[in-house]
């Protein structure tokens, strides 16, 4: 009788190994054929998502337009969740490693529209489509991890895929402006093209494997409408609350009425759906809907901490740029760290929500001590303390990923991907709004003056309190602190609910 036909990769991950002891080293050709081509797609969208953020003066300045330049932050923000479930979907029919692709042209074509673009409404535009390359990047690099690698060393993968998202989430700001300073915005956008060409190769390499497309499958219009419908008004609330004025509130409460008005049709929709783009029956399984809200409330702590903690640094510590680089350095290295340990650990034992919910005890009371007592530390001390928590942050993202792709099975890799995607930019898109609604309202309700000092703060350093009135200025400073510690004091709130969700999840091995 013939043997049937294996490539490669198949073999490899065919050896036997006994149980738990799995590692790179023992199965090298799995690790370079797997995570190179999942690792920079991965880069590419995570790092997008903040390398704009240092180029905006630069764009404002000569495309002008100030009021809308938010928008080239917004618009990839949006799309980018809009697309990660539409990827997902797509990809368990037609194949995840041909979505990639797809994803990465977009990605490729809406760079280099965003480098032409002539003005910050086509930016934003250009931006939009970039998102929806992006979204599918990240969610799809996840789903290719589950397709080709058995489920008891995905641990080891995952925590690899998490350190690089942290990294470049970290990295963005300080490549954004280095790129910016020395060759224009526009270079911030050509550069994805070659880095694209050369991901795209990079994915070639990994096995094409059929969808489980049949015969009576229909895209789920309808569901994408009201889902669209949904996410971009809650996002686009969410960023107006956290400007906190007259003008912004009605605003923001007419959308999110919009958004639950868009859910309650979207729920009814999917229900009724032969082939739903959110497939309920197996989002609203326990293990999953609890390990994705797990994964909000990871991305609600992780992204606000970065977003605030380099303006507080540079308003309250008058840090400069690369200074406050060189301290987010430790943050990155911290969540990296404690990935890689915890994938080993999953790996080799099994073991898997029992990580993140000691971690994220630590994490809880580490980022405690940070939000209350950060004005009386040395910038050695905050280093410390930042360390040591976020690298049990780095308990999480990898049992996420690793306990929902279980529990989905390989036909629903990219739902399931997608819906961890989906639930960290949701977690980390409101949790970054009511840390900035924490603190701009606290300024605005105790001293409005403060909020215009703390502006010029930010842009000038710690020596824009030389123009207060020397009555004024440890009045103001105080008050200005006081309202960064409300703020990062969400973030130790954000940990506990995460260790609420770890402990109740019923999946604790694989």
């Amino acid at each position: 009788m013939a043997q049937p036909r294996a490539s490669p990769i198949r073999i490899v991950t065919l050896t036997i190994i006994p149980s738990g002891s799995f590692d790179t080293a023992r199965t090298p050709a799995l690790f370079r054929a797997v995570f190179p081509s999942v690792m920079l797609p991965m880069f590419l969208a995570v790092s997008d998502q903040t390398i704009v953020a240092s180029a905006l003066p630069a764009i404002a300045s000569t495309l002008g337009d100030v009021e809308r330049v938010s928008w080239v932050v917004i618009s990839y923000l949006v799309a980018a969740t809009i697309a990660a479930p539409v990827y997902g979907y797509l990809a368990d029919v037609f194949g995840r490693r041909r979505l990639m692709i797809v994803a990465l042209v977009i990605y490729i074509i809406a760079s280099l529209l965003c480098a032409l673009a002539p003005s910050v409404t086509l930016l934003a535009a250009a931006r939009a489509l970039q998102g929806f390359g992006g979204g599918g990047l990240m969610s799809l690099s996840q789903a290719l991890i589950g397709e080709v690698v058995p489920p008891r060393q995905r641990g080891h993968y995952q925590s690899y895929l998490a350190t690089v998202a942290t990294f470049s989430s970290a990295f963005g700001p300080v490549a954004g402006g280095f790129l910016t300073e020395h060759f224009g915005w526009k270079s911030i956008f050509y550069i994805n093209v070659p880095l694209g060409l050369f991901a795209i190769l990079m994915v070639l390499r990994i096995q094409s494997r059929p969808g489980t497309r049949h015969e009576q499958w229909s895209f789920d219009t309808p569901g994408l409408f009201f889902f669209v419908g949904f996410i971009a008004p809650v996002l686009i609330a969410l960023e107006q609350m956290r400007r906190f004025d007259d003008t912004s509130t009605p605003i923001a409460i007419g959308l999110l009425v919009l958004a639950l008005a868009s859910l309650w049709l979207l729920l009814r929709r999917e229900r009724r759906a032969h082939s739903p783009l959110l497939p309920l029956d197996l989002l609203t399984q326990p293990t999953i809907w609890r390990a994705n809200s797990l994964a909000a409330c990871h991305g609600a702590a992780l992204t606000g901490l970065i977003a605030f903690l380099p303006i507080y640094l540079r308003a309250v510590h008058g840090l400069s740029a690369s200074q406050t680089g060189m301290m987010l350095l430790p943050l990155s290295l911290g969540i990296g760290a404690g990935a890689i340990i915890t994938g080993r650990l999953v790996t080799r034992t099994g073991y898997t929500m029992i990580f993140p919910s000691y971690g994220m005890i630590v994490c809880a009371i580490g980022f405690l001590i940070f939000a209350l007592w950060n004005a009386q530390m040395t910038q050695w001390q905050m280093v410390v303390v930042l360390s040591l928590s976020s690298a049990f942050m780095g308990t999480v993202m990898t049992v996420v990923q690793v306990t929902i792709q279980s529990a989905a099975g390989r036909k629903s890799l990219g739902a399931a991907a997608a819906s961890v995607q989906f639930s960290r930019t949701v977690g980390a898109a409101f949790g970054t709004a009511l840390m900035g609604f924490a603190l701009f309202a606290s300024l605005s309700l105790t001293d409005p003056e403060a909020l215009k000092v703390f502006a010029a703060l930010v842009n000038q350093g710690t020596s824009a309190l030389l123009d207060v009135a020397v009555e004024r200025r440890q009045i103001v400073a105080d008050e200005i602190a006081h309202a960064f510690r409300l703020a990062f004091l969400l973030v130790p709130v954000f940990a506990v609910f995460a260790v609420i969700l770890a402990w109740t999840n019923p999946s604790r091995r694989i």
